[in-house]
């Protein structure tokens, strides 16, 4: 029987074996390079977040002032933590907190396994008739989701801690902080935190935007140390920390390895009666829900494990990441099994949360014809035009009705609300000059909601108008 070759390189003749062997080795050192650049997406996390805190740091925020007529205020803390890897060395105990700068050069941070997460907190406790309006209370605006009759709470209520400016607070910081060590235990105010900066100011507006409620001031918090700080959640709120490259794999996904599990763009619907008409006005919301349907919001999945498992040692507060739930999985018991369920994140909280990814995007590119390229990578438009380039926050608080005839006539409507955004980035590609100086924001807010407002006018008349014409018909038919 003839011998089988045991390698390739038999196969081949002296001459070309060496040959062989040369283009072997430039193989193996294309795949060290290649598992080399993995190894530096897998941390370009921290460097995306690095850019995106020194962004927020140096750029002044849009702020704006409460009118007369209401001088209401909330503010939350967008809080970000860097999880070091379980073999890396412990800092040391002694050594003092460094700057924002020094932050990102320390070896823990820098360590390919070190993992960013961002704080969010899970509230149970249902809100009034489930969304926001006119009696909103103030978690749930904060939230800007609010569960509709039917929906689930996995669709509800994943926020950042916060709430109301209080009389004697010293500011939007001081009631960020104060707000969060009252909902969560966690004192921001301790050294191990150094506050970023501040996003830009938002207007908080009923759903179609006719009255004022409040303005929401976000603010950015780093935890500067490694070890895991503890947390007392009041009743009915959960906290849950999330891996950052989960939430950039869904809008930066060519920037980042998929090591934790991939964010995931869903929607949430809610019914448009609900957010419509008065709370007790029952059959005027069935008229509304059948005349107008309902409305669609974009939202990210985001997995967590199942809170029912003990999957935290005995006393712990918080719920861990899916990454660790499937860690203790992977070195637990046999047979145990590491249950999850998703979230969505959505509203209020997604806009915030684009605000702070839109950081660590390259800077904001044009075409040719000057359009402004998104800088984000989202998978949904508003109805009224594209102003994911200019402002993603907004694109996802920005509804799309089931109906596509409403949609139609949120377009037709929309001539001024397009001509705003052509004006931003007009600002936008003149370096900004007016960027700062005009509430972009708001204009762009009051001039869509403006488009939904006759949209549904003229939708409500032309159904009115085929009800009446069909009960003619029928009242006819039957004389006849």
């Amino acid at each position: 029987m003839p011998k089988v070759p045991e390698t390739p390189i038999e196969l081949l003749s002296p001459t070309s074996a060496p040959a062989l062997r040369v283009s072997w080795n430039c193989v193996l050192a294309k795949t060290s390079t290649v598992l080399e650049m993995s190894q530096e997406k897998r941390n370009s996390v921290v460097q995306l977040l690095s850019r995106a805190l020194h962004r927020i740091r140096t750029t002044p925020p849009r702020i704006i002032a409460s009118p007369a007529t209401q001088p209401r205020r909330a503010a939350v803390a967008i809080v970000i933590r860097v999880v070091s890897s379980p073999t890396a060395l412990p800092a040391p105990i002694d050594a003092p907190l460094p700057t924002l700068s020094q932050f990102f050069e320390l070896d823990w941070v820098k360590d390919p396994s070190a993992r960013p997460e961002i704080l969010f907190v899970r509230r149970t406790g249902s809100a009034p008739d489930g969304v926001p309006g006119p009696t909103t209370v103030l978690k749930s605006s904060l939230s800007g989701e609010t569960n509709a009759k039917g929906k689930s709470n996995e669709e509800a209520h994943l926020a950042f801690p916060g709430g109301r400016t209080e009389e004697g607070d010293e500011g939007g910081q001081y009631t960020a902080m104060r707000q969060t060590w009252e909902e969560i235990g966690l004192d921001l105010a301790e050294r191990d935190f150094i506050c970023i900066g501040q996003l830009d100011d938002r207007e908080i507006t009923t759903s179609l935007g006719k009255r004022l409620l409040m303005i929401l001031s976000p603010f950015v918090f780093l935890q500067l140390t490694p070890k895991p700080l503890p947390t007392d959640p009041s009743e009915g709120t959960t906290i849950h920390w999330t891996p950052l490259e989960s939430l950039v794999s869904a809008v930066l996904p060519t920037k980042v390895t998929r090591t934790s599990p991939v964010g995931r763009w869903s929607s949430v619907t809610v019914d448009a009666a609900s957010r419509l008409t008065p709370r007790h006005a029952a059959i005027l919301k069935v008229l509304v829900r059948v005349l107008i349907g309902s409305m669609r919001f974009p939202a990210i999945l985001i997995e967590c494990p199942d809170s029912d498992l003990p999957v935290l040692p005995h006393g712990s507060s918080s719920r861990p990441t899916l990454t660790e739930a499937m860690a203790l999985e992977k070195n637990g018991p046999p047979g145990q099994v590491i249950q999850s369920h998703q979230l969505k994140l959505w509203g209020l909280s997604l806009g915030m949360t684009l605000d702070l990814l839109a950081n660590m995007a390259p800077p904001t590119s044009e075409t040719s014809t000057g359009r402004v390229v998104p800088n984000l990578q989202l998978p949904f438009h508003p109805v009224g035009g594209d102003i994911d380039a200019v402002a993603p926050s907004l694109a996802s608080v920005f509804p799309r009705f089931s109906y596509p005839d409403v949609n139609f006539w949120i377009w037709v409507f929309g001539k001024r609300y397009r001509e705003v955004i052509r004006s931003w980035e007009s600002s936008i590609h003149e370096d900004g000059a007016n960027d700062r100086r005009l509430n972009w924001t708001g204009t762009a807010l009051s001039n869509f909601y403006a488009a939904v407002r006759k949209a549904l006018l003229v939708v409500f008349v032309l159904r009115a108008i085929g009800v009446l014409l069909g009960l003619v018909w029928l009242g006819r038919w039957v004389l006849s």
